[in-house]
């Protein structure tokens, strides 16, 4: 293993084991080159690379701090498996469950027809007893008429169509802008009113290319990134 990744793990697995919480301090490059016995380019190798990877900020003057959990949305992962994917525990709190007929709009986007019932769930995720985002979802109440809100409760959507139901989730299409919290939505999130939040409409399809789960979505700023890459 290369000296700064060795340097890199050291420092991930203090803040896994919750030796290191958000905002702590890590130690400066030139400490980190003395304790592993590397030269200091190598130790700051190291921490620009946790940096591009959201786990530690750099303030010039100050130092560097374990950063505050993020998700990164490069990959298409139930909330389960991105908290899991960073260490953090994941709960989600369901404030409704329920069927609805009159959202023609949500219906034409699962390619069904106006006056479809649809289970509407609304539901505060959670990371480390922390709110990232409230999410709305709609699923045909006819084709998943066996999902119930307990189930929602103890696990995620997307292992209980794939377990369940036998449909494995594929690709989805999403359309992504910038808003700002309401009053009920700040209290839910634990921010300010106003506050910044990343807002997606998602429409997820199955391998079968057939749209399954719509999800409108809003996601505190302050934890997540949306990563894109752009080709000419």
């Amino acid at each position: 293993m290369p000296a700064y990744k060795k340097i890199q793990a050291a420092i991930l697995q203090r803040i896994e084991a919750g030796e290191l919480k958000p905002g702590d301090a890590i130690q400066s490059e030139r400490e980190l080159a003395k304790i592993h016995q590397v030269s200091l380019m190598t130790a700051r190798h190291a921490l620009g690379s946790l940096e591009r990877d959201g786990v530690v900020l750099r303030r010039r003057g100050s130092g560097t701090f374990v950063a505050p959990p993020k998700v990164h949305f490069n990959k298409l992962m139930s909330f389960t498996e991105q908290m899991t994917g960073r260490s953090l525990r994941p709960a989600s709190t369901v404030l409704s469950f329920g069927i609805v007929d009159e959202e023609p709009e949500v219906a034409a986007r699962l390619a069904l027809t106006p006056g479809t019932r649809l289970i509407r769930i609304e539901r505060v995720r959670q990371g480390a007893d922390e709110p990232f985002a409230l999410e709305t979802c709609y699923v045909s109440a006819d084709e998943f008429s066996k999902l119930t809100r307990p189930a929602l409760e103890r696990g995620s959507l997307f292992s209980i169509l794939e377990r369940e139901y036998d449909i494995e989730l594929s690709y989805a299409d999403e359309e992504v802008d910038a808003t700002s919290a309401d009053a009920t939505t700040a209290r839910l999130l634990r921010i300010p009113p106003a506050a910044p939040l990343l807002r997606i409409r998602q429409v997820i399809y199955s391998t079968k290319g057939r749209p399954i789960i719509y999800v409108l979505g809003l996601y505190r700023s302050d934890r997540h990134n949306l990563l894109i890459r752009r080709f000419r």
